[in-house]
């Protein structure tokens, strides 16, 4: 018997698939959206309850950071932030800073029909909302690059694990590439190594001492095996002898210490404090760990290292920005992606 009169079955309606497209998503650690009270502590709690970045038992974290830190750092760090603020854009200079990066890779990489979006850790632009978006956009291979020079499981491994997250909430998945820590590549070292010179240059004064300030981490963290520690002493030592100095013109140090733990030594804040007592006058001092100047470089390094160590008897201080959007950091960053986009370009 035929079937040839019999009605056939029509395929459901579905949105058309968009052309593929390759996507690369800059990662950053995040921000408040406002300096309020409010709008600190929603991005507190939000960074402080990671297991990456708080090792501790959660039955013994929840009730300290729920009941004290929740209570009173909020409103602190909000007077922080609003010394730093960028009241034009009514943002934070991460923020700005990471969108000009963010704008100006998309500019290089026009040409390639490269999508280009960044995303931050805590806060907005979620990673997750970002992904969704690029997924719409018809990205099918995705390239995840996280900000941080030097690899560390509270930053970089972190970082990862939310766009890990979204991806496990896709039918669709793209394919997804990490960019791996840069802590050694020649291009940043050879951009760290520059704008070092050329920001002690441009100084009205010849500083004794330059001092590479990272951000800290809990001794503990370092014994479990994160190699954080390492990769910043082998950046300091590596754009140390790209810039032919002595070993005791660049020095390593560590800052944003929290807690009563044990931390990584030596403390930027004690060390600027003790230098002008050993006979060091003039300092110069940048944040190698950064990409992008935030309320860690303005305002705890510029602003209160420069007070601490100005009581102290300091006579001459210098902060060298981060790379930021500047052509130098920007070519950098070109580069990497370029690299790591090997074989989907």
């Amino acid at each position: 018997m035929s079937n040839q009169n019999q009605p056939r079955h029509a395929p459901p309606d579905h949105p058309p698939v968009p052309q593929q497209k390759i996507g690369v998503v800059l990662l950053n650690l995040g921000t408040p959206d406002a300096t309020d009270y409010l709008s600190v502590r929603r991005y507190l709690k939000e960074f402080l309850s990671d297991p990456r970045v708080i090792e501790t038992n959660k039955l013994v974290w929840w009730p300290i950071l729920n009941g004290v830190i929740l209570s009173f750092r909020p409103q602190k760090s909000g007077h922080a932030y609003a010394q730093i603020w960028d009241k034009e854009r009514n943002e934070s200079p991460l923020r700005v800073i990471t969108r000009a990066q963010t704008e100006k890779l998309a500019e290089r990489m026009a040409e390639d029909g490269v999508v280009v979006d960044f995303a931050m850790r805590y806060g907005n632009p979620s990673t997750k909302s970002v992904l969704d978006r690029m997924q719409q956009q018809g990205c099918q291979k995705i390239l995840l690059v996280p900000l941080y020079p030097q690899y560390s499981a509270t930053t970089t491994a972190t970082a990862n694990d939310k766009a890990f997250d979204a991806l496990q909430t896709m039918r669709w998945q793209p394919a997804v590439r990490t960019a791996p820590a840069y802590f050694e590549d020649p291009k940043y070292i050879q951009v760290l190594g520059d704008s070092i010179r050329d920001g002690v240059a441009a100084l009205p004064f010849e500083p004794d001492v330059v001092i590479t300030s990272y951000h800290g981490m809990p001794v503990e963290y370092l014994k479990r095996g994160d190699p954080y520690h390492c990769q910043c002493y082998k950046t300091t030592r590596l754009v140390r002898e790209y810039l032919d100095w002595p070993k005791e013109k660049l020095m390593v140090t560590f800052q944003s210490r929290f807690g009563p733990t044990q931390w990584l030594e030596p403390y930027t804040d004690v060390t600027l404090e003790e230098l002008p007592k050993n006979g060091v006058k003039k300092v110069a001092i940048l944040a190698p760990a950064f990409s992008a100047d935030c309320i860690e470089t303005l305002e705890e390094i510029a602003m209160q290292g420069k007070e601490t160590f100005m009581e102290a008897g300091g006579e001459e201080f210098a902060y060298i920005p981060c790379l930021n959007d500047s052509p130098a950091g920007m070519d950098m960053i070109e580069a990497m992606v370029r690299r790591e986009l090997g074989g989907w370009l």
